[in-house]
């Protein structure tokens, strides 16, 4: 047994001897593995699948065509824009030019008189304008165009300073007895005693407020102030007192646009801004309302205020219109009717062979002249659309024609004559239809309100001043459409 014990543990120490470096190298080998997996070196995880992202078509990148539209976009908003601004602002110049060229319906008569007694009313305005929160000025415009400061006028059924109607005087609050207020006025008309007369004029302002002034004032001005809230704009609410609101709710366009581009609309409004610098010129500088008042008085028209004689260049002799003519001071008129629609008439120069002159030198205008001859040709082929062009039977002058002329044609000037400056023409009344005849009177009201002419109705012909800044008038028009 003892033997057997011996054999069995040298034969384990055999083998452990063989087996000793295979194990050492397991060793080393496991401790190798372990170190790499502490390090990183070696990754045991197992391995994920990949996932493939794929980007959306809507989320990718804007191609080149995208950002060329986009730019398109925006230049054309930039253009709109622009063109907005562009109108607002004709517009705005065109009501302030209005208020110059519509100025004439107020010099008929005694401008100061009817300015002074608009003026009387100023304190009672300006509070009823402030507590509606409106321009008092605009207020006190429409008091002289309805009643020209008269408290008592009657136009109608329209009454007082602001010529209320009775449905819309009730409407503001005013308590209205038309029957009592008619007979009291009857009673004050036979009265003859001035103290009975304010008393009974005192009684029917109790029975019909639209006599009492403070009262017609404030419910003016309240009228204005929801117009101008209703409507968002200041001249549309002033033109809305004449046509009411509902005929311009909605509406985007301005008033000069409305009025100067569609016609949609009456001249109202531009009366007013008239009578608002007629007033302020008798506040600030009455000697340009009188120098005014005398320019408006010396014609039918307002061509001498547009060009007065003191410092206006007149043509005095037929080599002074051909000097002119080769400086390019006058122009030629065009003889081409089918693109101007302008026909030259027979009469144009028809006295220049008095004094050895061919007709062709009378033929010409100044450069703003000619520009407003073309204009009004092309605007009424357009709005009339007729073949037959207007014809033009006088153009420039000089003095000594003048003196011819006033022989043979009683309608000629004796003094001064707006032919002589190169700045007048004339239209003959002779037209194709009555479609014609409305587009030229259309037209020619147009440029009036633009303050950028001034005309006369003549028994044959409408005689045609221009102003010397038309051309400019005439551009912000055709901003406008």
């Amino acid at each position: 047994m003892a033997e057997l014990a011996h054999d069995a543990s040298s034969c384990l120490v055999c083998r452990a001897k063989v087996e000793a470096p295979r194990r050492l190298l397991q060793a080393l080998a496991l401790f190798a593995a372990g170190l790499c997996v502490t390090t990183g070196i070696l990754n045991l995880r197992p391995a994920k699948a990949k996932t493939v992202v794929r980007v959306p078509k809507t989320a990718a990148a804007p191609s080149t065509a995208v950002h060329r539209r986009g730019a398109q976009a925006r230049l054309a908003f930039a253009k709109v824009v622009a063109t907005q601004e562009a109108r607002d602002a004709a517009s705005t110049a065109l009501e302030q030019a209005a208020a110059v060229g519509l100025s004439r319906r107020f010099f008929d008569g005694g401008v100061f008189t009817s300015a002074a007694r608009v003026a009387q009313w100023r304190p009672q305005v300006v509070r009823a304008a402030r507590a509606a929160g409106i321009d008092p000025n605009i207020l006190e415009a429409i008091v002289y165009v309805e009643s020209s400061g008269r408290a008592d006028v009657t136009n109608g059924a329209a009454v007082g300073l602001t010529q209320l109607h009775p449905a819309a005087a009730r409407r503001l609050g005013l308590h209205v007895d038309v029957r009592h207020a008619k007979v009291l006025t009857h009673r004050i008309a036979r009265s003859w005693h001035a103290k009975h007369a304010h008393q009974l004029r005192h009684w029917r302002a109790r029975y019909d407020e639209r006599f009492a002034p403070a009262k017609a004032l404030r419910a003016t001005a309240q009228y204005l102030a929801h117009a101008r809230a209703t409507l968002g704009r200041d001249d549309l609410a002033i033109e809305a007192y004449q046509t009411g609101i509902a005929a311009l709710r909605g509406t985007s366009a301005t008033y000069a646009e409305r009025y100067f581009h569609g016609g949609r609309v009456d001249d109202y409004a531009l009366h007013v801004f008239a009578a608002e610098r007629v007033l302020h010129l008798f506040r600030a500088n009455r000697s340009a309302l009188a120098f005014e008042a005398q320019q408006q008085a010396r014609k039918n028209s307002a061509e001498e205020y547009l060009h007065p004689l003191s410092v206006t260049h007149r043509f005095g002799s037929p080599g002074a219109v051909l000097r002119a003519e080769q400086h390019r001071a006058l122009r030629m008129i065009p003889v081409d009717t089918p693109n101007t629609h302008i026909a030259i008439g027979g009469s144009l120069g028809g006295e220049a062979h008095k004094f050895g002159r061919a007709r062709r030198l009378y033929r010409a205008l100044r450069p703003q002249a000619l520009t407003t001859l073309m204009y009004i040709g092309e605007r009424v082929h357009e709005l009339a659309r007729t073949t037959h062009p207007l014809v033009l039977t006088s153009a420039v002058r000089d003095n000594r024609y003048q003196r011819v002329l006033m022989r043979v044609n009683a309608n000629a000037a004796r003094s001064y004559s707006m032919h002589t400056t190169g700045y007048a023409f004339d239209i003959a009344r002779a037209y194709s239809s009555t479609r014609q005849a409305r587009a030229f009177q259309y037209v020619l009201d147009r440029l009036v309100a633009a303050n950028a002419i001034a005309y006369i109705r003549e028994a044959a012909a409408i005689h045609i001043a221009v102003a010397a800044d038309a051309p400019a008038k005439i551009k912000l028009l055709e901003t406008l459409g």
